[in-house]
């Protein structure tokens, strides 16, 4: 496999500490490795944000929380107010899983006008998650354009509780949003060869837990092509 020498894969990892039972002391090792790492984001769940923000409080990485996790199945009114509360904790970015069951039965107003509220009433970027493996192709089409028409910075492909991120999934989200946003992939993403794959069909964002370990065989690989 051909890797590009200069692909700097550590700013593009969302260092993912999601797992039912993570710790206080989870996050923060978790923060611990994203700052010896520098990755993007620490991504964590609400009840982790304020801990993580301290943790990482005057440093380059941020602090991403998932809202509506994991299956988007909240009300709006819910999943709003999370974000917002997320923010006021410290959260920089947020990732929301879209409402499936709307997007399911062609309620693409419904989606739109959740995502569009929380966009606009914290300010933050926002990843959609879409859960790729679930969709149909058309159903992908709607998912993108309503989340983009709400103004979303990434689109997601995936929570990594219903199947991980593909290639064919990111190169399809990256020709139908034409470069407009930023694609993260995310889920069973174990091994450098998948994540170079994902970055080069379009992913600008990993979702991973595994970010040291891909650092690793990138490293053991560059040394054994000297």
């Amino acid at each position: 496999m051909n890797i590009p020498a200069d692909l700097d894969l550590a700013p593009l990892i969302d260092h993912a500490v999601l797992h039912p039972t993570a710790t206080a002391e989870d996050i923060r090792q978790g923060c611990e490795i994203v700052d010896r790492y520098h990755f993007a984001t620490i991504c964590v769940a609400p009840c982790h944000v304020r801990l993580a923000a301290e943790q990482l409080y005057g440093k380059r990485p941020q602090v991403c929380a998932v809202i509506g996790f994991p299956t988007g199945a909240t009300t709006a009114a819910v999943k709003l107010y999370e974000a917002q509360e997320a923010v006021e904790n410290g959260a920089t970015e947020l990732d929301v899983v879209i409402n499936l069951g709307w997007l399911k039965a062609g309620q693409t107003d419904d989606l739109h006008r959740e995502i569009a509220a929380i966009v606009e009433e914290t300010g933050k970027p926002v990843k959609a998650i879409l859960e790729m493996s679930l969709l149909t192709p058309n159903e992908k089409e709607l998912a993108v354009a309503a989340c983009l028409d709400a103004g979303v910075a990434f689109l997601k492909t995936s929570t990594g509780w219903q199947g991980g991120a593909t290639v064919a999934d990111v190169a399809l989200l990256q020709q139908i949003s034409r470069g407009r946003v930023g694609i993260k992939a995310a889920g069973g993403i174990r091994t450098l060869e998948q994540a170079i794959a994902l970055v080069t069909a379009g992913a600008t964002r990993l979702g991973t837990s595994r970010g040291p370990a891909l650092l690793r065989q990138q490293a053991e690989m560059n040394q054994g092509n000297h």
